[in-house]
């Protein structure tokens, strides 16, 4: 049974036909009931009528064998010690005029005359009767009158509820007969609109179904031309599709430029050893300990870009004065090429110290690679934002290229070697992490000529503590 309604059209088809299915049987009921109730005061109405007019003739002084019976209404008239003194000639017997229900009707009645008068009361009872031998149901309506001589009387008509039955009979059978065929109709339409209004959905299915058999990200979903929510998702699977296949680029492209970075120091570094183990004489320690230490440092670099493509973010909880962190990295440099001058003010963030250290040392070893004669690193307040400048008295950016310089294994000076020159993940990470802090880190032309970084961070809720 799961199974059988486990797609959403079979699901939709049946919720509808469900729905509609309670609200037809309700109103069905409902009718019936109205049609029922409308006909049995029809029939209440036409004894009424009788029953009066057959009141009316005793109260003007007709005497009750003188009364003109209809013989297709029965009518009865008992006393008040219940003898019956007038009868429909073919009636033989009824039941219900005995005890009549409590209902009553009160109208007004047809005339008052002097000989005799008729009771405005109407009260109604269901029984039967048997006319000629053929015994049916009736709706009885009850009248009291009073003869000339003082005798009160009560007069019984009938009228018979068989066309009442047949009708409510004749509607309930066409309702059951019409029922199933309406639902069957309502069920067959739910399916197919269900199912037009899905084939685009199946479309985008089948098309994603072959984007991950053939891991071929450069495969789109067909899009509706339509603008409802399927047209929408096939939209967002399209953009989604996009990114997974700009990030897959990425990290191929990635892994190949830490692939090619790697491959030059290990080469290095196996070639002095071979040397040192052939001729040990040869053996260069120094260079072998710079290699090392280049690949120390890169494979800290990927760690650490892996670290923030993972999304990990700094502690929120960290104050950080720029002003101190910027003193105490320039004073513990050593061997830079060009002096480091500083200008700084009181300001502090919130974040990773460590982190904050790494971008400050990457863009000032970035500025000692192309200065000409001085680095100058700056803090400042500017509005809610603490301002880290670094510039330098180099060639500067050129503007089209003010982006990708930060985008990993990117240099722009690729006639240097590499080992002077870096390996092109200094920027990327810095920019990275400034973005984790909540920041930007934007570069354009120094004052002087020359690069001018900045990074902008969101300044902390208090000053730091002396």
């Amino acid at each position: 049974m799961r199974r059988a309604f486990g797609s959403v059209r079979a699901r939709a088809a049946l919720g509808a036909t469900v729905v509609v299915a309670v609200a037809l049987v309700a109103a069905g009921l409902a009718v019936l009931q109205v049609l029922r109730g409308n006909l049995a005061d029809q029939a209440g109405l036409h004894a009424q009528v009788e029953a009066r007019g057959v009141a009316s003739k005793i109260a003007a002084g007709t005497g009750y064998r003188a009364l003109d019976l209809d013989d297709d209404t029965p009518v009865q008239v008992v006393d008040d010690e219940h003898r019956v003194r007038a009868v429909s000639e073919d009636l033989q017997a009824v039941t219900g005029t005995g005890s009549p229900s409590v209902r009553a009707v009160s109208v007004p009645p047809d005339s008052e005359r002097e000989e005799g008068e008729v009771d405005g009361d109407v009260r109604y009872a269901d029984g039967s009767a048997r006319i000629d031998g053929t015994t049916a149901d009736y709706r009885w309506a009850a009248v009291e009158a009073t003869d000339p001589h003082g005798g009160d009387v009560t007069v019984y008509a009938g009228a018979p509820l068989a066309t009442q039955r047949d009708a409510v009979g004749t509607v309930g059978r066409a309702m059951l007969i019409g029922l199933p065929l309406l639902l069957l109709v309502v069920a067959a339409v739910t399916w197919l609109v269900t199912r037009r209004a899905l084939r685009p959905v199946e479309g985008i299915r089948r098309e994603m179904a072959a984007i991950t058999a053939s891991t071929d990200l450069s495969r789109r979903v067909p899009e509706p031309g339509s603008h409802d929510e399927v047209a929408r998702l096939a939209r967002t699977t399209n953009e989604t599709l996009t990114a997974l296949e700009a990030s897959v680029e990425r990290q191929r492209a990635f892994v190949a430029d830490a692939s090619h970075e790697l491959r030059s120091p290990v080469a290095s570094l196996r070639t002095q050893l071979e040397v040192g183990v052939a001729h040990p004489e040869l053996l260069d320690l120094p260079g072998a300990v710079e290699d090392v230490v280049r690949l120390q440092r890169l494979a800290a670099d990927l760690l650490l870009l892996a670290r923030l493509d993972a999304g990990e973010r700094p502690r929120g909880d960290g104050r950080v004065a720029l002003d101190t962190l910027v003193r105490q990295t320039v004073e513990q440099r050593t061997g830079d090429r060009v002096p480091v001058r500083t200008d700084l003010a009181e300001v502090a963030a919130t974040g990773s110290r460590g982190q904050l250290t790494q971008v400050l040392g990457n863009l000032v070893d970035n500025a000692q690679r192309h200065a000409r004669g001085e680095v100058r690193v700056s803090v400042r307040a500017d509005g809610a934002e603490g301002v880290v400048a670094v510039a330098d008295d180099g060639a500067g950016v050129p503007e089209a290229e003010r982006e990708r310089i930060f985008e990993r294994f990117v240099r722009l000076d690729d006639a240097r070697s590499r080992d002077d020159g870096g390996a092109g993940l200094g920027l990327a990470i810095a920019r990275d992490v400034v973005l984790r802090h909540g920041g930007t880190l934007t570069v354009g032309e120094a004052p002087g000529g020359g690069a001018l970084f900045e990074v902008r961070l969101p300044l902390a809720a208090e000053a730091p503590a002396v």
